[in-house]
């Protein structure tokens, strides 16, 4: 599924695998017991019924003639515990059913939610995020039914159909025969229908994954459609993948509907047989009695329904098969960027970071690193710049781990991170990305996300530290302020600002700051300046700006382009050797030389005006004296 889109399929196994039923089973296992139980009380119940048929054949061939009121009343009273005890059964049933069922979908669930955590930044970088969404809402509700009801009733009423079986050849052998006679032909039809119904719900599945990846898209840059007035556009697109949908939903539920029918036509048949042979036992003085007649033709209804619920679960399982593709495919998606066998926690961080020859690349053939060495002493800042795409925001994602790297080693303080768990890595680094992403909840938790045993008084200082303290307050309910995913209610340096004070509070003795800055005006930049550098001390940092008037102060500036290092050194080092560094910074001081002259020249023309305005002002006031 690399590199899908909304509006590419994606691929599919054609072939019926009773294996994804059998992986389901062992979520079931667990609670064998419960299910035992429910069985039982269906099958004893279901048992119990057959009798009342048996119950009709003694009243009427011994009961009635003999005038046996006694009798009667016994009957009627065994009938009614029977129906009595069937209600009650199957109201254990359903309430055992539906928690043992929810709780299942409960678990399958947290194990995808669970593992997509796992999965490195790859993964979600070559799939939309509403293909991965669905899988966890739409497919996984989609098994509901057939656990919570479809598995049980389908074992209760087979174990019916064979009690229904049982009692009907014990009444006549000829009739039972006759009755069965249409089961070989139902279930040629589901063999022959089986792999064109099974294709049709896995497209059905796919477009529906198509069009649940394009509504999240959609609304994720509904910003952006609204600027450029494209709603007409979207609509356009969002009512194709819509109508695909619309369209192999009809051509698969098509062939679930084609089951019941057949299952109608043919017990209509064999019934119409059966009651023919019936009624000409009856007239031609057959072996057969009254009573047992009425019972074979009580027997006869209950045949056929149990067959109806075998064939509505045939259904449900077909598609429950093209659900759990989906589901297992990503819980089996292998973890890329995982603990090694043999990893072990990592030390207490002093801050020595080492790049030894290393090499990276997302696609294959395309090298985004190169043979990448540097070495970064604890303590030390180290500035990382350089053109769009040049690999700065890779290097910082390799050492957090965030993708493993092609060749060479990442050592902290002498201990390779590949060599150690992720976990024990991450907590002891605090990185701010170039996404401030904002989750839904109050600013005091989005703050805390990163640490969450700091106390409220730790919170506010790091907010004050970096400048986001004062616009906090100013909320309505300052840091209890309720915020929206994304942040959609805060501005752009507001968010990085709430970011920023998120990564401080984690005192990390690594800090990796991608863009910190970029959304943050130069009078709040340079007061945050301020705090930055007090923070910094006995931290080793990776800033990647491009600002260069904010890392001036830094130990070492790399200029990377082309994956490569192309120059190192500090800020002064760098200006002297004229090189490309030197060609970016003065590009930069040039536009915003320039910028500044021109404010300057504006601010003159504006006093000029007001000048000559109030000049205008006092010549002309003495004609109104």
């Amino acid at each position: 599924m690399a590199r899908n889109k909304y509006d590419v399929d994606e691929i599919y196994e054609e072939h019926f695998d009773l294996g994804q039923l059998k992986r389901l089973g062992r979520y079931v296992l667990p609670y064998k017991k419960d299910m035992i139980i429910a069985a039982v009380l269906m099958l004893s119940s279901s048992a119990a019924t057959m009798l009342i048929p048996r119950f009709f054949m003694t009243v009427m061939n011994d009961m009635i003639p003999n005038k046996d009121v006694q009798g009667l009343v016994r009957i009627s009273l065994l009938t009614l515990l029977v129906i009595l005890y069937s209600v009650f059964a199957l109201k254990i049933k359903i309430k055992i059913t539906n928690r043992v069922g929810q709780t299942v979908i409960h678990e399958l669930r947290n194990d995808i939610f669970w593992h997509l955590q796992e999965l490195p930044f790859s993964y979600y970088d070559d799939r939309p995020h509403g293909k991965i969404q669905v899988r966890v809402v739409n497919y996984v509700n989609n098994l509901s039914d057939l656990l919570s009801n479809g598995l049980l009733n389908t074992i209760t009423d087979l174990c019916s159909l064979i009690f229904i079986i049982f009692f009907m050849l014990s009444i006549n052998v000829k009739l039972t025969l006759m009755c069965m006679c249409g089961l070989p032909v139902l279930a040629l039809f589901a063999v022959v229908i089986k792999k064109r119904q099974h294709r049709a719900w896995q497209i059905q599945s796919n477009k529906q994954s198509n069009l649940n990846a394009y509504i999240a898209e959609s609304i994720n840059g509904i910003r952006v459609t609204q600027s450029f007035v494209r709603e007409q556009e979207n609509s356009g697109i969002f009512n194709r993948l819509s109508d695909g949908y619309r369209q192999a939903w009809m051509k698969a539920v098509r062939f679930n509907f084609m089951m019941g029918p057949t299952v109608d036509v043919i017990s209509a048949v064999t019934t119409a047989f059966l009651y023919v042979a019936i009624v000409d036992m009856a007239m031609n003085g057959g072996a057969a009695s009254v009573g047992v007649l009425v019972a074979f033709t009580g027997y006869i209804s209950r045949f056929w329904s149990p067959i109806t619920t075998l064939a509505n679960f045939y259904n449900s399982l077909l598609t429950a098969i093209s659900y759990l593709e989906r589901i297992f495919e990503t819980i089996d998606t292998p973890v890329a960027v995982k603990d090694a066998p043999d990893a072990k926690e990592m030390p207490p961080i002093t801050g020595e970071v080492r790049f030894d020859h290393v090499s990276f690349s997302y696609e294959e053939g395309i090298k985004t690193l190169d043979d990448v060495s540097f070495t970064a002493m604890p303590g030390e800042s180290f500035a990382i710049v350089g053109p769009t795409g040049a690999g700065k925001t890779t290097i910082v994602n390799l050492l957090s781990r965030f993708y493993n790297i092609g060749s060479g080693r990442i050592t902290i303080d002498g201990v390779d991170i590949s060599k150690v768990t992720l976990h024990s890595l991450r907590t002891q680094m605090g990185v701010m990305m170039q996404d401030s992403f904002i989750f839904s909840g109050t600013i005091m938790d989005n703050i805390r996300y990163g640490n969450r045993t700091a106390t409220d008084e730790e919170v506010i200082q790091a907010a004050k530290t970096v400048c986001a303290h004062d616009f906090i307050m100013q909320m309505e309910n300052g840091y209890y302020t309720q915020v929206n995913e994304r942040g959609s209610r805060l501005s752009a340096g507001q968010r990085q600002l709430i970011s920023f004070a998120r990564a401080l509070l984690a005192d990390p003795k690594i800090l990796i700051l991608d863009e910190a800055t970029s959304s943050i005006d130069t009078e709040t930049e340079i007061i945050l300046q301020k705090g930055l550098n007090e923070l910094l001390k006995g931290r080793t940092s990776f800033i990647i700006a491009h600002r260069l008037s904010t890392i001036q102060n830094c130990t070492r500036i790399l200029y990377v382009d082309k994956g490569k290092i192309q120059e190192s050194g500090s800020h002064d080092e760098l200006l002297a050797r004229k090189g490309a560094y030197y060609h970016l910074y003065m590009s930069q001081y040039s536009f915003m030389k320039n910028a500044d002259e021109l404010a300057a020249e504006e601010k003159a023309a504006s006093l000029e005006k007001e000048a000559a305005l109030n000049t205008d002002d006092r010549t002309a006031a003495p004609a109104y004296s």
